[in-house]
Parts: structure tokens; sequence; C-alpha cells
């Protein structure tokens, strides 16, 4: 609650938390703990410019696409690479794993796992 406060100007109370997904170890060394948090329909949001460069807000039919999520393989890793399509381009793990997840869980009641998904090289810095 504390970062969503100094990273996007959020200012919500426990009770808005829904729940929380599955931890994501990225290859940078850190461990992801999404918190899924409803703030309500008509939120402002201001991006702190010492920790965040920009905000997205993606509508959610393009987590619903038929063409989501998108897995490739590389030879580096016996799971596949997680994308998420997004307009005409993608992003990669662990921001799609989060996606991913959301979308399966809270929006199609799946019960789906992330963390064996594999992030593309420019992660793994």
């Amino acid at each position: 609650m504390r970062e969503l406060h100094e990273e996007v100007g959020l200012q919500l109370e426990a009770e808005q938390i829904l729940g929380r997904m599955d931890d994501y170890a990225t290859r940078s060394g850190y461990v992801i703990t999404p918190i899924v948090i409803w703030a309500g329909n008509n939120v402002t949001m201001r991006a702190s410019p010492d920790e965040v460069e920009l905000i997205h807000r993606i509508p959610v039919r393009e987590l619903m696409r038929d063409d989501a999520p998108i897995l490739e393989s590389i030879s580096e890793s016996q799971y596949p690479v997680l994308k998420m399509p997004l307009g005409d381009e993608w992003f990669a793990a662990p921001t799609a794993a989060i996606a991913y997840q959301f979308r399966e869980v809270a929006l199609l009641g799946r019960s789906t796992r992330v963390v064996t998904f594999e992030q593309p090289y420019f992660a793994w810095h």
C-alpha cells in the first residue's frame, strides 16, 4: 500500500485489497508479490518522477484476447517465455505473468500458476 501511494499517488485502505497472486522470482534476482486492489472506477494517478516513467491503463478486453497468451520456446530454458498481446505489440514476463494470472484467476475463475513461465533474454540482467 505504501509503494502504491509513493509510486502512483493512490492512498487506499486495506479493506480494498481483493487478494494476492503468486510470487514471481525474476531473472534479475527480485521477487514480485502482486496484490490485487480495487481502487474504484474514477481514480486519478500521478507518476512519481523518481520511481515511475509511465502509467498504463490496460482495458480488460486486451487481457481476454483470443491470441493470449503468447508462449515462445527458447533453448536456454525448459519453460516457455510468456508474453501477452497489447494492441499491435506485446509485453513480457514478469509483467505478463501477473497480467496472465489475473486474467485466469480473477476473470476466468481458473486455478493457474505462473511461477514456471520464463522471461525474455532482455530481462536476464
